[in-house]
């Protein structure tokens, strides 16, 4: 699964990638067996985290695992983050420094100072080297979303600016599915 196809492949190209990722035959995917199947293309383990992430935006049973019929959705969502992804690897590393972070998130809408962007890429660079790469990535850009997401809710007016009393601001973070 470290190759995808930049099209939606066909029912049987997908149940053969899903038979070969169900390593314990069990007709669904886990989070270790997605973990194993997908390349973050630095040789070592992807993201536990986003692979959780991206488990429980496909898991339509709560099961903490995807069954075939999810899986599509899945296989694209990965897909289109990792063509993203290269959009944004400008110098074809493989991985996104801090100012190609700031371009794809400014592409994505946001407007975040160059201090907070630089916060972003220290908070998602597991490997300490000044960079995030495609699995960190995601996990960066959907904890991103999903607390703008919650920000939005209460910004009514959307001006940018909210005031909320200490256990409004707990219950929003705690309610969140990250």
């Amino acid at each position: 699964m470290a190759q995808f196809a930049s099209s939606m492949p066909s029912r049987e190209f997908l149940w053969d990638i899903f038979q070969r990722v169900d390593k314990d035959r069990s007709g669904y995917i886990s989070a270790n067996e997605l973990q194993q199947a997908l390349s973050n293309g630095t040789w070592t383990p992807f993201n536990p985290e986003t692979v959780r992430l991206m488990i429980g935006m496909f898991d339509k049973q709560s099961r903490g695992t995807v069954s075939f019929e999810d899986f599509g959705a899945l296989w694209k969502y990965v897909t289109d983050w990792q063509n993203c992804f290269k959009s944004f690897d400008r110098d074809n590393s493989g991985n996104i420094d801090q100012n190609e972070l700031k371009i794809a998130l400014t592409t994505f809408g946001y407007r975040l100072s160059d201090q907070l962007v630089g916060l972003l890429v220290r908070k998602y660079d597991r490997a300490g080297r000044g960079t995030i790469y495609f699995d960190d990535f995601i996990q960066c850009c959907i904890v991103l979303h999903t607390l703008t997401s919650a920000f939005r809710q209460y910004d009514t007016d959307q001006d940018g600016f909210i005031t909320i009393h200490y256990e409004q601001f707990l219950s929003m973070v705690f309610s969140l599915k990250m």
